[in-house]
């Protein structure tokens, strides 16, 4: 399975539209070889690099299966709670320096049927086991 973005590389800047210095709005991502027998997906956006520990951008979950998320898209599947206390996406806005942002995407065995506003922890917690295959495309930005 793979992810990429038609707006960036892999390893390369994220374009301020997709941060908080711009629109902040959700980057179109392409999806690749998924499995045959997965159910649903999972999509993680994080900084590992925030100062503290890491923050969650993005967090949605029971996604149908899927070649394609688009830009901006408002929803998808069910939202998590990213580290704002937003259910929606939120860019890329690092405080100082060059952090990088891991989308990271899971094919799902089933549903996991957790509530709108889940943490990513707790999505974590019942998704393992449950992970068909995963794949992730890592982005940087810079303040």
């Amino acid at each position: 399975m793979s992810v990429a973005s038609p707006a960036f590389a892999a390893g390369a800047p994220i374009p301020a539209r997709y941060s908080c210095d711009g629109a902040d709005v959700s980057p179109p991502l392409t999806i690749a070889n998924v499995p045959a027998e997965a159910v649903s997906l999972v999509l993680i956006v994080d900084d590992p690099d925030a100062p503290g520990a890491t923050w969650d951008h993005w967090v949605a979950f029971d996604i149908p299966v899927t070649l394609a998320i688009a830009e901006g898209v408002g929803a998808i599947g069910t939202a998590g709670r990213n580290s704002w206390g937003d259910k929606t996406y939120g860019g890329p806005c690092p405080p100082s320096g060059t952090h990088r942002y891991f989308f990271k995407l899971y094919a799902i065995s089933a549903d996991l049927g957790l509530p709108s506003g889940a943490t990513k922890q707790q999505v974590e917690e019942v998704m393992a086991g449950q992970i068909l295959a995963q794949a992730e495309l890592i982005g940087l930005y810079s303040y």
